[in-house]
């Protein structure tokens, strides 16, 4: 592996971990549906876009994992949990391999990004807002303690 590359994984690990900070703040649910978007598409619920190409199946039945980023198949990494799971997608701060819509690393599609065939990105970016909420996300509920440190 890249050296260059070892290190920008290990820095853009360390970035989320710290994100996640002590109470396990979790990034808000329109930016983990947006991921969850650019990870399992929507084809699943009658949509027209694809899982992303990166998405792996976990050796663990019903687990996903991204094979783009290097992290690999470990309960830490998996992008899909229940709600009392920490799933990699619930990092305030998580960069993507392919800069897709809800990561910290997003760049907006090209204007030929639009042509067809139309990027997967481009696709996203032009959902509209009802599409995006009817991605069903696991969100738990924020407990007093946290709200109250925010304030």
């Amino acid at each position: 592996m890249d050296i260059r590359k070892g290190l920008g994984m290990a820095k853009s690990y360390a970035e989320a971990m710290i994100s996640r900070g002590l109470t396990n703040k979790r990034t808000d649910p329109t930016v983990k549906r947006l991921r969850v978007l650019s990870c399992f598409g929507n084809e699943h619920t009658g949509g027209e876009l694809p899982a992303c190409e990166h998405l792996k199946n976990s050796t663990t039945e019903g687990k996903y994992y991204c094979g783009g980023c290097g992290c690999g198949d470990r309960k830490g990494t998996w992008l899909n949990g229940t709600e009392e799971e920490y799933s990699k997608l619930d990092y305030p701060k998580l960069e993507c391999p392919l800069k897709m819509p809800g990561f910290s690393n997003y760049e907006v599609a090209d204007p030929d990004e639009g042509i067809a065939p139309i990027t997967r990105r481009y696709y996203i970016e032009n959902m509209n807002d009802s599409e995006i909420n009817c991605i069903t996300v696991t969100t738990p509920e924020v407990p007093e303690t946290e709200n109250e440190e925010e304030s």
